[in-house]
């Protein structure tokens, strides 16, 4: 048996786990895209079979120690399988979504130069068909379903020797995962055994009061698997040996909702976005969040309707809804329960999301300075957030200076604007590209959100030398004039609303709304008032 107290290993997570003899189970929405003959129930003993099986798909491949394993495919829970295969062998595991853009993902695989890619047909041939060929920028290219001309198939690869566990040097590259990329292409963020396993993974692996996971817990995550969150969140899960983990690998209600009904969780952690598309669903009787004790949201600014909703449709006498903050390179930096009375309006008050909680004790430490000179201002003044966090990345890959220069003295540039009160807590104002003069973007949508019900999703962008231009996201496409005015009558000027449906907006794989993309396509290629400097 394998004694550790904390998961340390990613290579042999799934190992370690059936060695101490865990009985959790991990239920799939869809089977497996690199197995789908195991279909949708796994027993970790048959899982940690699986990503040794897979280790030796990669060496056949012709992946070596240290090797680049670039993993770009639609999005399901092998993601993490493969990663675990990768560093299984001493290769660097890289996911990258299949949201970005063919060129996008050509510039990344330029910077990565991996020895293999492991993909899928739809991927490859989308990116041919835009001739960026990904296969034509790794060594080698392995499809996990079904064959193409130039690329193995995984039926090449399979049946070769099982190679042996290499255990990661604690700071070398252990992993490999890139940002959102809303205001341009992502940067490629490198982890370390101590950075994502130790210190993040490691740290949620504690049975914490409210956030750790119980024997008898149903713990379901919807986020992007291709996200570095995602191995930290399956490591962290599995080692506290829930009954359940559940992997819903899409947001479409045809997919989550049968399999959510199905299971009922009772933790959930989802995409910001994610959450948005299924609010409405906390109204229908009998809908799968009835067992809810905890939301975990991550990612991006909620707004309090969407928090509310949830909150208020489950039955669970006391639901919390924790909000982290933090990023792909930090990891969570500060954090706040929500409950329902925190939730609550009163006498026309409208409750914030935009107050981030408190930094992660003994974790992390945050400072507010200026943004031209970098100096502290004073509690309670807006300026650039910065952190500091052992748990920061190694570094951008093909981008170091890039990362070299969002270092000030030991502290770490987030690019976001926010404000310390005299208590600590970090209240949100803007990331430094989207700011306007008039106050913040984000509490302009919030208290939009909060008095238009038919609003799914309100985006402020800034537009400088003209009013903030709001973009609506209605079910339908439209918005009744009178009520939007009413609702803009006390607010700084805005120029009148783009209504529009969900699936227009551009967005990024975490399902975050490309703002820079949107500015061009309506239009405004102006500067915005921020620099963006800090991105």
């Amino acid at each position: 048996m394998t004694l550790f107290r904390t998961p340390i290993e990613l290579g042999t997570l799934f190992e370690d786990l059936a060695g101490r003899g865990s009985a959790t189970t991990v239920h799939l929405s869809r089977p497996m895209d690199i197995a789908p003959g195991l279909g949708t129930e796994l027993a970790l003993p048959r899982l940690a079979r699986l990503a040794a099986e897979a280790s030796g798909w990669l060496a056949s491949a012709g992946t070596r120690p240290g090797d680049r394993v670039a993993i770009a495919k639609r999005n399901h829970w092998d993601y993490v399988v493969l990663s675990c295969a990768a560093a299984r062998i001493g290769a660097v595991p890289v996911s990258l979504s299949a949201h970005l853009a063919p060129d996008t993902l050509a510039v990344l695989l330029k910077r990565l130069d991996p020895a293999l890619l492991v993909t899928d047909a739809a991927l490859l041939a989308a990116g041919r068909e835009a001739g960026a060929d990904p296969s034509a920028l790794a060594a080698r290219t392995v499809l996990v379903d079904g064959t193409a001309e130039g690329v193995l198939g995984l039926d090449d690869v399979r049946g070769g020797a099982i190679p042996a566990p290499r255990r990661a040097a604690p700071d070398a590259p252990l992993a490999i995962m890139h940002t959102s990329g809303t205001t341009g292409v992502p940067k490629l963020v490198v982890h370390s055994s101590r950075t994502i396993m130790r210190r993040l993974a490691g740290f949620e692996a504690h049975r914490w009061p409210v956030l750790g996971s119980r024997p008898d817990d149903t713990v379901a995550g919807a986020v992007s698997f291709a996200h570095g969150r995602a191995l930290a969140w399956t490591a962290s899960v599995l080692w506290l040996e829930p009954a359940r983990l559940l992997a819903v690998t899409s947001g479409d209600w045809a997919e989550a909702g049968p399999f959510l009904l199905r299971h009922r969780p009772t933790t959930l952690e989802a995409l910001p976005a994610t959450y948005v598309r299924w609010q409405r669903r906390t109204q229908e009787p009998g809908h799968p969040f009835e067992r809810v004790r905890l939301f975990i949201s991550t990612f991006d600014a909620m707004h309090p309707p969407t928090v509310r909703a949830f909150l208020n449709g489950t039955r669970h006498r006391r639901p919390v809804w924790m909000q982290g903050w933090g990023q792909s390179e930090t990891g969570p930096l500060t954090f706040r329960f929500l409950t329902r009375r925190a939730m609550a309006p009163e006498h026309g008050r409208h409750p914030t999301t935009r107050d981030l909680g408190r930094p992660v004790p003994t974790r992390t430490r945050l400072r507010v300075v200026d943004a031209r000179t970098l100096r502290p201002v004073p509690r309670g003044t807006p300026g650039l957030v910065l952190c500091r966090t052992k748990a920061l990345c190694l570094g951008y890959v093909g981008e170091q200076e890039r990362w070299r220069a969002k270092r000030t003295g030991g502290w770490w540039n987030t690019g976001d604007i926010g404000v310390l009160t005299r208590t600590g807590r970090l209240l949100f104002v803007d990331r430094e590209l989207d700011a306007i003069p008039e106050g913040s973007c984000v509490e302009l949508e919030d208290v939009i959100d909060d008095r238009v019900p038919e609003v799914q999703e309100c985006v402020v962008l800034s537009v400088p030398g003209r009013p903030s231009q709001p973009v609506v996201v209605t079910e339908d496409g439209a918005l009744d004039p009178a009520a939007w005015r009413r609702a803009v009558a006390d607010l700084p000027p805005l120029a009148d609303p783009v209504v529009t449906t969900w699936d227009t907006l551009p967005r990024t794989g975490t399902g975050k709304v490309r703002r820079t993309v949107l500015r061009d396509l309506l239009g405004h290629r102006s500067d915005p008032y921020g620099t963006g400097r800090w991105t």
